[in-house]
């Protein structure tokens, strides 16, 4: 029986896991240190590889932070991993290994999961996003995974909501990112503590979303406006989504977006103002993504077998 490996790359962990052809439960999985920052994260990639590999095994697929060209398996540039510029991380395994190998962006690929394994079961237009130290996305348009022409399609995090916004962790400014991640709620708090707005929550350059959601819970008035303006954002950011996508699901996933009606009751009260006509809205589903830490390994394992049997 033909067996797929798949690889979720992170800036802490590599993960590897075998999966039989048509299961979805690994067969063998693998978990080592990326230690991202230091030279040498290729070779304990292939290391990793190594120890779960088997004569059986006909195809790779990857998911790994980008900017990245799915169409060449090039990692552009990743913050996390500083080493790979323009490195052809796909081809160089394939060569090693003897097998095809297909790569995507770890937000892509966790929308992949959830619409193949995960919430989004059933539908045919999709958007995904996961809302934590970043905001990234996935699109399914009519059973399709969104790449565009250069295979960077689906950047939902950068789009741009406000111009002389704040700064995006990309270094442009006024990104969804840049009002609804986890660093923008504390760095929001921060600035509003250091203008001596009333808190039980102290300035502290580490402090963070879920300190800030935990304050909110307990009756902070601070926490619980940051949580609204983070809301308010993600809303104007959604409408748009919906006006270019037409999905029929919005998938959540994400530790921010764990906090439930802090952020969500915000949320839809933006989604239904800014909508463009409120048809857009008409048995659309809201849910939160399934898969959690496996979105990412089951998401370069659906990117696998898609690209098999398209061969």
């Amino acid at each position: 029986m033909s067996q797929t490996i798949a690889i979720d790359i992170g800036g802490t962990h590599i993960r590897v896991a075998s999966y039989n052809s048509e299961g979805t439960s690994p067969v063998v999985h693998h978990r080592t240190r990326s230690h991202a920052t230091e030279p040498g994260v290729y070779d304990r990639l292939v290391q990793a590889i190594d120890k779960i590999w088997s004569p059986e095994v006909t195809a790779i697929g990857i998911a790994s932070p980008g900017p990245l060209d799915p169409y060449t398996g090039t990692i552009l540039a990743t913050p996390n991993i500083p080493e790979w510029r323009n490195f052809p991380l796909a081809p160089n395994l394939s060569k090693h290994f003897g097998v095809p190998v297909h790569l995507d962006n770890d937000a892509n690929m966790a929308g992949l999961a959830e619409w193949k394994f995960g919430a989004g079961k059933g539908h045919h237009d999709l958007v995904y996003l996961t809302i934590s130290t970043g905001v990234g996305g996935g699109v399914i348009s009519n059973d399709h995974l969104l790449q565009g022409f250069h295979g960077m399609g689906g950047e939902l995090g950068h789009m741009i909501i406000d111009p002389n916004g704040p700064p995006c962790g990309c270094g442009k400014n006024g990104h969804v990112e840049s009002f609804s991640s986890g660093p923008a709620i504390a760095r929001y708090i921060n600035e509003q503590l250091n203008a001596r707005r009333k808190s039980s929550l102290q300035p502290h350059p580490n402090l963070s979303a879920a300190q800030v959601a935990d304050a909110a819970l307990a009756g902070d008035s601070l926490a619980i406006s940051a949580f609204a303006r983070t809301g308010h954002y993600l809303g104007i950011a959604v409408a748009n989504y919906l006006a270019i996508f037409d999905p029929s699901i919005l998938i959540f996933g994400g530790g921010v977006a764990q906090v439930g009606d802090l952020l969500f009751k915000p949320f839809e009260e933006s989604l239904r103002k800014h909508t463009f006509h409120p048809h857009y809205l008409d048995n659309l589903v809201i849910a939160k993504a399934e898969l959690g830490d496996n979105a990412g390994l089951l998401g370069a394992l659906a990117l696998a077998r898609l690209a098999l049997r398209a061969e």
